[in-house]
């Protein structure tokens, strides 16, 4: 007797036989009638055995030394090779700054690895409110909170602050976190297409007045498109029709505005924000995320934020590293300045290529490919010939917008540069 498992083998083999941009991921995350829980993951499990490109090869890579912008990755099958890393959050690379890492060293030596602790009983030491004083003195806050996890803080905040009784009114380019904080939340949830103002005013003119709590909800700089959210019209409007405002900066935070301080900076709004999320994991070069607001929201934030009060504290390690990266940011000394010119000429060096790199204004770089067969060939022989950028296709973003996603690091030569766009250039020919 053939037994299930062989069945859904022998049938997804003959599935792997008909042509590729008919395998959607999407189709394999629902349990089918008569199949057991985990007969999904063999479903899946076939098809990235079967040879055919889908966009995976490239996930999972293993870093043999510390991030530079020349590394060396290591592939599944145990291959190393160097590759010109485009694919980095950590932009300033401070992780390595020499004071930074000084810094967690003596943390880690007086505290240990871990804190034992949620944040609210003792899992905390000056470190922590120390970092968190700093982020509040950076955004010129009363206070500010720091989660144990980035995507943690969007939910954590969001599902605290937002009830039934409440609506959420999002830019449909936010990030994945935010929609699920406000799925927890219960709220009613509005969304406007990406950075359209007329039709976020269409949304909030048709809220019934009787409706108190309303939330506006944006990235700052989008980390799909690399654009930075029109804050100005945003706290117009919400001025206009009794909204609050909060802005996740993860992209934003030491890279955009006059001195790194973000988003908001950017456009000269700082007083009009009322939550200022921002994660410490992209050009802090750490762990964890925050919150800084009116000292009352943070105090309610600590008691009813479920991500905060049931999950251990930040390494205190990581909270040292960070205090010294925040004194760079206050300083601008992080070399955001270097970062951008370096940005501005990948940018202009690949559109005098030919390639369609959208209104980036941040140092996101995205190389529309707009064929998802394209692109996931394109990817895999970048990276054989040594250069490593992210692939972006669905469900971060339409089918029909797949995309490169170049993330451009402080440390990158221009060299290095020049020769990632080179390489680029061959293989689109």
């Amino acid at each position: 007797m053939i037994s299930q498992e062989t069945k859904l083998e022998n049938k997804s083999q003959i599935n792997t036989q008909t042509k590729a941009v008919n395998i959607k991921f999407e189709n394999f995350i629902h349990t089918k009638e008569n199949e057991d829980l985990f007969d999904k993951t063999l479903r899946v499990d076939n098809i990235l055995k079967s040879g055919i490109l889908t966009g995976y090869e490239g996930l999972g890579m293993v870093s043999v030394e510390k991030l530079s912008s020349v590394m060396k990755l290591k592939e599944k099958d145990g291959y190393c090779h160097d590759v010109i890393m485009l694919g980095s959050n950590s932009y300033l690379n401070v992780a390595n700054n020499p004071k930074v890492v000084k810094a967690s060293k003596k943390a880690l030596e007086k505290f240990g690895m871990g804190m034992g602790a949620v944040s609210n009983y003792a899992g905390i030491c000056e470190l922590h409110r120390e970092l968190e004083e700093k982020i509040a003195k950076f955004y010129n806050c009363e206070d500010a909170i720091v989660f144990p996890s980035g995507y943690g803080t969007n939910v954590g905040v969001i599902s605290a602050l937002c009830n039934s009784e409440d609506i959420i009114i999002n830019d449909s380019a936010n990030h994945a976190s935010i929609y699920d904080g406000c799925q927890l939340s219960g709220a009613k949830i509005k969304v406007y297409p990406h950075a359209n103002m007329k039709y976020l005013e269409r949304i909030l003119d048709k809220i019934p007045p009787e409706v108190g709590g309303r939330l506006i909800i944006t990235d700052g700089v989008f980390s799909m498109d690399g654009d930075i959210a029109p804050l100005d019209k945003i706290c117009t409007l919400a001025q206009k029709y009794n909204c609050k405002v909060m802005v996740d900066d993860a992209h934003g935070v030491g890279i955009v505005g006059k001195t790194g301080r973000g988003s908001a900076e950017f456009y000269n709004v700082q007083d009009k924000i009322d939550l200022n999320v921002g994660m410490l994991s992209k050009a802090p070069g750490g762990l964890g995320g925050y919150c800084a607001a009116k000292r009352e929201v943070v105090q309610y934030l600590r008691l009813y934020a479920r991500t905060y009060f049931f999950s251990t504290a930040l390494p205190a390690s990581v909270a040292g590293g960070l205090i010294e990266v925040f004194n760079l940011f206050e300083k601008d000394k992080a070399g955001r300045s270097e970062l951008m010119k370096k940005t501005k000429y990948l940018k202009e060096k690949l559109i005098n290529a030919g390639f369609d790199v959208l209104n980036t204004q941040s140092a996101i770089i995205p190389v529309m490919i707009y064929d998802e067969k394209k692109l996931f060939k394109l990817y895999q022989e970048l990276r054989m010939q040594g250069v490593y950028v992210n692939i972006v296709t669905y469900p971060a973003v339409r089918r029909k917008e797949c995309r490169l996603r170049l993330c451009v690091m402080k440390d990158l030569t221009y060299g290095e540069l020049n020769k990632a766009v080179e390489i680029m250039k061959k293989l689109v020919k």
